[in-house]
C-alpha cells in the first residue's frame, strides 16, 4: 500500500530543480525518466531506469486538516496472516480503493491486541471504500481472525503538524 516518492533534492544537479513526485512505483519510475530526459538532459534506459528506482522511498503518510481517519482495536491470536488479507483486499479493490495508508500496531500492555490506523482524504472518500465489495470481503476475514468484535474510531483531523 506504500506509494513510493522520488524527489530530485537528492540528487545533486546542475539546474537545482526541486520536483518531487509520488505515486505507485511504476508511475513514479515513468514519470521521472521522462522528468530526467526532458529537464536534466538523461538518456532513457535500463540504467537510468534502476537508478530511479534505487533512489525511491516510501511517500510519508499524510493526515492533513480534513481528512479523515478510522481506527481499528482488534484482538487476535492470527496476526501473521493480516498481511495477506490486506493483500488481497489491495488486489480486489484495485483502483476503487480510497485508503492512502494504514499504520499496523501491536498494543505493548495488552499482549494480541492490535490497533490498525487508515487515512483517508476525507469522510466521504472513507465511506466509499466501506460500501466496496472488496471491503465488505475484508471485514469478513479480519472478523473471522478476531478474538473479539472489533472496536471501530471514526476520526476527522482537525489539525496536524510535522515537528
Amino acid at each position: 500500500m506504500s506509494r513510493k516518492i522520488v524527489d530530485c533534492r537528492d540528487v545533486p544537479s546542475e539546474v537545482g530543480c526541486t520536483l518531487t513526485l509520488t505515486g505507485d512505483e511504476a508511475e513514479v519510475v515513468t514519470a521521472a525518466c521522462m522528468h530526467a530526459v526532458a529537464t536534466h538532459g538523461h538518456t532513457d534506459g535500463p540504467e537510468l531506469r534502476d537508478a530511479v528506482r534505487a533512489s525511491l522511498r516510501d511517500a510519508p503518510l499524510e493526515a492533513g486538516e480534513g481528512s479523515f481517519l478510522q481506527l481499528i482495536e482488534f484482538g487476535t491470536d492470527r496476526i501473521e496472516e493480516f498481511d495477506d488479507v490486506v493483500g488481497t483486499w489491495m488486489r480486489e479493490i484495485g483502483t476503487d480503493r480510497t485508503a492512502q495508508w494504514y499504520v499496523l500496531a501491536a498494543d505493548r500492555e495488552r499482549p494480541g491486541v492490535y490497533v490498525e490506523v487508515v487515512g483517508f482524504p476525507s469522510h466521504e472518500e472513507a465511506m466509499r471504500n466501506s460500501e466496496h465489495p472488496a471491503t465488505a470481503r475484508i471485514a469478513k476475514r479480519m472478523r473471522e481472525m478476531a478474538t473479539g468484535e472489533p472496536a471501530f474510531r471514526n476520526l476527522d483531523v482537525v489539525s496536524s503538524r510535522t515537528p
